[in-house]
Protein backbone atom coordinates (compact mmCIF):
# COMPACT_ATOMS: atom_id res chain seq x y z
CA UNK A 1 0.00 0.00 0.00
CA UNK A 2 1.41 3.34 -0.94
CA UNK A 3 0.06 5.15 1.90
CA UNK A 4 1.35 9.30 1.97
CA UNK A 5 -0.58 10.35 5.37
CA UNK A 6 1.32 11.40 7.82
CA UNK A 7 2.54 8.80 10.06
CA UNK A 8 1.96 6.26 7.89
CA UNK A 9 5.74 5.98 7.47
CA UNK A 10 6.85 5.71 10.92
CA UNK A 11 3.92 3.32 11.61
CA UNK A 12 2.23 5.70 14.07
CA UNK A 13 -1.37 5.34 13.21
CA UNK A 14 -3.20 4.85 16.14
CA UNK A 15 -6.69 2.51 15.71
CA UNK A 16 -9.45 2.92 18.31
CA UNK A 17 -11.46 0.33 17.09
CA UNK A 18 -10.65 -3.34 16.25
CA UNK A 19 -12.30 -6.60 17.05
CA UNK A 20 -10.33 -10.36 17.27
CA UNK A 21 -10.18 -11.77 13.65
CA UNK A 22 -10.49 -15.18 15.12
CA UNK A 23 -13.46 -17.44 16.48
CA UNK A 24 -13.28 -16.05 19.84
CA UNK A 25 -15.61 -13.16 18.55
CA UNK A 26 -17.10 -13.93 14.71
CA UNK A 27 -18.52 -16.98 15.48
CA UNK A 28 -18.82 -17.63 19.18
CA UNK A 29 -19.68 -14.26 20.64
CA UNK A 30 -21.00 -13.03 16.98
CA UNK A 31 -23.41 -16.31 16.89
CA UNK A 32 -25.98 -15.99 13.62
CA UNK A 33 -26.40 -12.22 14.27
CA UNK A 34 -23.30 -11.89 13.10
CA UNK A 35 -23.55 -14.53 10.33
CA UNK A 36 -26.44 -12.01 9.62
CA UNK A 37 -24.35 -9.08 8.80
CA UNK A 38 -21.84 -10.65 6.82
CA UNK A 39 -24.68 -12.11 4.39
CA UNK A 40 -26.51 -8.42 3.95
CA UNK A 41 -22.91 -6.85 3.08
CA UNK A 42 -21.75 -9.69 0.44
CA UNK A 43 -19.03 -11.51 2.68
CA UNK A 44 -18.34 -14.33 4.96
CA UNK A 45 -16.69 -14.96 8.45
CA UNK A 46 -13.69 -16.13 7.64
CA UNK A 47 -11.03 -16.12 10.27
CA UNK A 48 -7.35 -15.55 10.84
CA UNK A 49 -4.59 -15.18 13.59
CA UNK A 50 -3.03 -12.31 14.98
CA UNK A 51 0.23 -12.35 13.61
CA UNK A 52 -1.18 -11.65 10.03
CA UNK A 53 -3.73 -9.11 11.81
CA UNK A 54 -0.26 -7.05 12.98
CA UNK A 55 1.31 -7.23 9.30
CA UNK A 56 -1.79 -6.26 7.60
CA UNK A 57 -1.87 -3.30 9.85
CA UNK A 58 1.95 -2.33 9.53
CA UNK A 59 1.74 -2.62 6.10
CA UNK A 60 -1.30 -0.03 6.42
CA UNK A 61 1.07 2.46 8.18
CA UNK A 62 -1.12 1.75 11.61
CA UNK A 63 1.77 1.14 14.38
CA UNK A 64 -1.06 0.51 17.40
CA UNK A 65 -5.17 -0.60 18.03
CA UNK A 66 -7.14 -0.75 20.79
CA UNK A 67 -8.24 -4.60 20.86
CA UNK A 68 -12.30 -4.98 22.36
CA UNK A 69 -13.86 -6.68 24.47
CA UNK A 70 -17.44 -7.97 24.53
CA UNK A 71 -20.06 -9.77 26.31
CA UNK A 72 -23.52 -9.89 25.36
CA UNK A 73 -24.56 -13.29 26.84
CA UNK A 74 -27.84 -12.14 28.67
CA UNK A 75 -28.96 -10.38 25.60
CA UNK A 76 -28.35 -13.22 23.55
CA UNK A 77 -27.29 -16.09 24.47
CA UNK A 78 -23.84 -16.51 22.79
CA UNK A 79 -20.54 -16.39 25.34
CA UNK A 80 -18.27 -13.68 25.51
CA UNK A 81 -14.86 -12.65 24.59
CA UNK A 82 -13.41 -13.35 27.76
CA UNK A 83 -11.25 -10.52 29.33
CA UNK A 84 -8.74 -12.27 30.04
CA UNK A 85 -8.48 -13.42 26.42
CA UNK A 86 -8.23 -9.73 25.68
CA UNK A 87 -5.17 -9.53 28.15
CA UNK A 88 -3.75 -12.69 26.96
CA UNK A 89 -3.48 -11.43 23.61
CA UNK A 90 -2.59 -7.64 24.71
CA UNK A 91 0.18 -9.34 26.53
CA UNK A 92 1.62 -11.22 23.73
CA UNK A 93 1.39 -8.15 21.22
CA UNK A 94 2.26 -4.97 24.46
CA UNK A 95 3.76 -3.13 22.01
CA UNK A 96 0.81 -3.04 19.87
CA UNK A 97 -2.56 -3.88 21.33
CA UNK A 98 -4.42 -1.35 24.05
CA UNK A 99 -6.80 -3.94 25.73
CA UNK A 100 -10.43 -3.13 26.46
CA UNK A 101 -12.54 -5.43 28.43
CA UNK A 102 -16.37 -5.67 28.26
CA UNK A 103 -18.89 -6.35 30.98
CA UNK A 104 -22.44 -7.33 30.40
CA UNK A 105 -24.56 -4.32 32.24
CA UNK A 106 -27.54 -6.93 32.79
CA UNK A 107 -25.12 -9.32 34.84
CA UNK A 108 -25.27 -8.94 38.72
CA UNK A 109 -21.40 -9.18 38.65
CA UNK A 110 -20.94 -6.83 36.18
CA UNK A 111 -19.45 -3.84 39.00
CA UNK A 112 -17.37 -6.74 40.50
CA UNK A 113 -15.69 -7.70 36.96
CA UNK A 114 -15.29 -3.95 35.93
CA UNK A 115 -12.92 -3.76 39.12
CA UNK A 116 -11.46 -7.14 38.59
CA UNK A 117 -10.39 -5.72 34.67
CA UNK A 118 -8.38 -2.77 35.51
CA UNK A 119 -7.16 -3.98 39.49
CA UNK A 120 -5.99 -7.42 37.91
CA UNK A 121 -5.80 -7.93 34.64
CA UNK A 122 -4.57 -4.31 33.87
CA UNK A 123 -7.09 -3.38 31.49
CA UNK A 124 -7.20 0.34 29.97
CA UNK A 125 -11.00 0.91 29.23
CA UNK A 126 -14.72 -1.35 28.32
CA UNK A 127 -16.16 -1.29 25.34
CA UNK A 128 -20.27 -1.41 25.15
CA UNK A 129 -22.25 -2.05 22.36
CA UNK A 130 -26.16 -1.24 23.63
CA UNK A 131 -27.94 -3.23 20.79
CA UNK A 132 -26.10 -6.31 21.06
CA UNK A 133 -26.23 -6.08 25.14
CA UNK A 134 -30.16 -4.86 25.36
CA UNK A 135 -29.58 -2.27 27.66
CA UNK A 136 -30.37 1.52 27.84
CA UNK A 137 -26.96 3.54 29.39
CA UNK A 138 -29.14 5.94 31.10
CA UNK A 139 -31.22 3.73 32.99
CA UNK A 140 -30.87 3.80 36.86
CA UNK A 141 -29.92 0.48 37.33
CA UNK A 142 -26.52 0.75 35.65
CA UNK A 143 -25.47 4.13 37.33
CA UNK A 144 -23.29 2.40 39.92
CA UNK A 145 -21.65 0.62 36.88
CA UNK A 146 -20.77 3.99 35.57
CA UNK A 147 -19.61 5.75 39.08
CA UNK A 148 -17.45 2.81 39.55
CA UNK A 149 -15.79 2.70 36.32
CA UNK A 150 -15.33 6.24 36.86
CA UNK A 151 -13.57 6.11 39.95
CA UNK A 152 -10.96 2.92 38.66
CA UNK A 153 -10.33 6.47 36.11
CA UNK A 154 -10.17 4.64 32.59
CA UNK A 155 -12.18 5.41 29.50
CA UNK A 156 -15.36 3.55 27.86
CA UNK A 157 -16.32 3.04 24.70
CA UNK A 158 -20.20 3.02 23.56
CA UNK A 159 -21.91 1.86 20.41
CA UNK A 160 -23.31 4.79 18.48
CA UNK A 161 -26.01 4.61 15.62
CA UNK A 162 -27.60 2.06 14.30
CA UNK A 163 -26.06 -1.80 13.89
CA UNK A 164 -25.83 -4.29 10.88
CA UNK A 165 -26.10 -7.25 13.59
CA UNK A 166 -29.07 -9.18 12.60
CA UNK A 167 -29.46 -7.03 9.74
CA UNK A 168 -32.77 -8.00 7.78
CA UNK A 169 -33.32 -11.33 10.19
CA UNK A 170 -36.97 -11.83 11.55
CA UNK A 171 -37.39 -9.40 13.73
CA UNK A 172 -33.61 -8.44 14.12
CA UNK A 173 -33.18 -11.21 15.92
CA UNK A 174 -34.79 -9.20 18.73
CA UNK A 175 -31.96 -6.44 18.93
CA UNK A 176 -33.40 -2.97 19.54
CA UNK A 177 -32.21 -0.19 17.55
CA UNK A 178 -33.38 2.62 19.86
CA UNK A 179 -30.40 1.05 22.23
CA UNK A 180 -27.55 3.37 19.95
CA UNK A 181 -29.17 6.57 20.06
CA UNK A 182 -26.35 8.56 21.45
CA UNK A 183 -28.60 10.46 23.38
CA UNK A 184 -28.94 8.14 26.10
CA UNK A 185 -24.96 8.30 26.40
CA UNK A 186 -25.59 12.32 26.90
CA UNK A 187 -27.32 11.45 30.44
CA UNK A 188 -24.21 9.30 31.47
CA UNK A 189 -21.74 12.08 30.29
CA UNK A 190 -23.45 14.44 32.72
CA UNK A 191 -23.66 12.79 35.32
CA UNK A 192 -20.26 11.66 35.02
CA UNK A 193 -18.25 14.23 34.05
CA UNK A 194 -14.84 12.31 35.22
CA UNK A 195 -16.08 9.25 32.85
CA UNK A 196 -14.10 9.96 29.42
CA UNK A 197 -16.61 8.46 27.16
CA UNK A 198 -15.93 7.39 22.90
CA UNK A 199 -18.63 7.23 20.98
CA UNK A 200 -17.71 4.60 18.40
CA UNK A 201 -18.97 5.29 14.95
CA UNK A 202 -20.32 8.50 13.39
CA UNK A 203 -23.85 7.07 14.31
CA UNK A 204 -26.27 7.15 11.91
CA UNK A 205 -29.17 7.87 11.48
CA UNK A 206 -28.22 10.41 14.70
CA UNK A 207 -25.07 11.88 13.30
CA UNK A 208 -26.20 15.48 13.98
CA UNK A 209 -27.17 14.00 17.68
CA UNK A 210 -23.78 12.67 18.39
CA UNK A 211 -22.09 15.97 17.00
CA UNK A 212 -23.66 18.20 19.18
CA UNK A 213 -23.09 15.98 22.45
CA UNK A 214 -19.81 15.96 21.62
CA UNK A 215 -19.43 19.91 21.07
CA UNK A 216 -21.24 20.34 24.34
CA UNK A 217 -19.56 17.32 26.71
CA UNK A 218 -16.25 18.28 26.85
CA UNK A 219 -15.66 14.27 28.26
CA UNK A 220 -17.30 12.95 25.63
CA UNK A 221 -15.68 12.06 21.54
CA UNK A 222 -16.20 9.85 18.59
CA UNK A 223 -14.54 7.77 16.46
CA UNK A 224 -15.38 7.32 12.46
CA UNK A 225 -14.69 3.57 12.72
CA UNK A 226 -17.54 0.94 10.78
CA UNK A 227 -17.80 3.55 8.00
CA UNK A 228 -15.93 3.84 4.67
CA UNK A 229 -14.50 7.70 4.80
CA UNK A 230 -16.30 8.14 1.74
CA UNK A 231 -19.74 7.33 2.74
CA UNK A 232 -19.68 9.26 6.32
CA UNK A 233 -22.37 12.19 6.87
CA UNK A 234 -20.37 15.61 5.03
CA UNK A 235 -21.72 17.59 8.22
CA UNK A 236 -19.95 15.04 10.31
CA UNK A 237 -16.66 15.23 8.11
CA UNK A 238 -17.00 19.26 8.48
CA UNK A 239 -17.30 18.94 12.35
CA UNK A 240 -14.17 16.57 12.41
CA UNK A 241 -11.72 19.14 10.62
CA UNK A 242 -13.17 22.13 12.04
CA UNK A 243 -14.95 22.48 16.28
CA UNK A 244 -14.18 18.88 16.59
CA UNK A 245 -10.88 18.59 15.30
CA UNK A 246 -9.46 17.98 18.65
CA UNK A 247 -11.99 15.26 19.44
CA UNK A 248 -12.49 12.62 16.57
CA UNK A 249 -10.62 9.79 16.09
CA UNK A 250 -9.14 6.98 13.58
CA UNK A 251 -11.21 3.82 13.41
CA UNK A 252 -12.01 1.21 11.37
CA UNK A 253 -13.94 -1.72 12.99
CA UNK A 254 -11.51 -4.51 11.94
CA UNK A 255 -11.96 -7.18 10.60
CA UNK A 256 -15.45 -5.83 9.40
CA UNK A 257 -13.66 -2.82 7.53
CA UNK A 258 -10.16 -3.30 6.85
CA UNK A 259 -6.89 -0.52 7.10
CA UNK A 260 -5.89 -0.32 3.93
CA UNK A 261 -9.65 0.47 2.50
CA UNK A 262 -10.17 2.80 5.53
CA UNK A 263 -7.03 4.71 5.06
CA UNK A 264 -6.82 4.25 0.92
CA UNK A 265 -10.50 6.32 1.24
CA UNK A 266 -9.75 9.11 3.67
CA UNK A 267 -6.72 9.86 1.37
CA UNK A 268 -8.91 9.76 -1.60
CA UNK A 269 -11.97 11.17 -0.76
CA UNK A 270 -11.15 13.40 2.45
CA UNK A 271 -9.27 16.92 2.33
CA UNK A 272 -8.37 17.57 5.43
CA UNK A 273 -5.36 20.07 6.00
CA UNK A 274 -2.21 17.50 7.38
CA UNK A 275 -2.45 19.02 11.37
CA UNK A 276 -5.77 17.80 11.27
CA UNK A 277 -4.97 14.59 9.76
CA UNK A 278 -2.16 13.95 12.54
CA UNK A 279 -4.68 14.74 14.75
CA UNK A 280 -7.43 12.43 13.95
CA UNK A 281 -4.63 9.27 12.91
CA UNK A 282 -2.88 9.46 16.15
CA UNK A 283 -2.93 12.43 18.30
CA UNK A 284 -5.95 12.35 19.15
CA UNK A 285 -6.34 8.75 20.46
CA UNK A 286 -2.62 8.78 22.24
CA UNK A 287 -4.25 12.14 24.46
CA UNK A 288 -7.68 9.89 25.42
CA UNK A 289 -6.01 6.96 26.10
CA UNK A 290 -3.12 8.97 28.36
CA UNK A 291 -0.45 7.75 25.84
CA UNK A 292 1.07 11.06 24.75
Amino acid sequence: MDVKLPGADETRIFDTHAHQPTSEFLHDAGGEMMKDAADRFGTDLETWGYEEMLEEYHEAGIGRAVLLGWDAETNTGNPPVPNDYVAEVRDEYPDFFVGFGSVDPLKDDCVKEAIRCVEDLDLSGFKFQQIAQGFDPSADRHDHLWSTIEDLGVPVVFHGGNSTLGACSAGGRGLKVKYGNPMLIDDVAAEHPDLDILIAHPAFPWEREQLAICQQKGNVYMDLSGWIPKYIDDQVLHYAKTVLKNKVMFGTDYPMIRPEAWLESFEQDVDFPEDVQRKLLWENAEAFLGLD
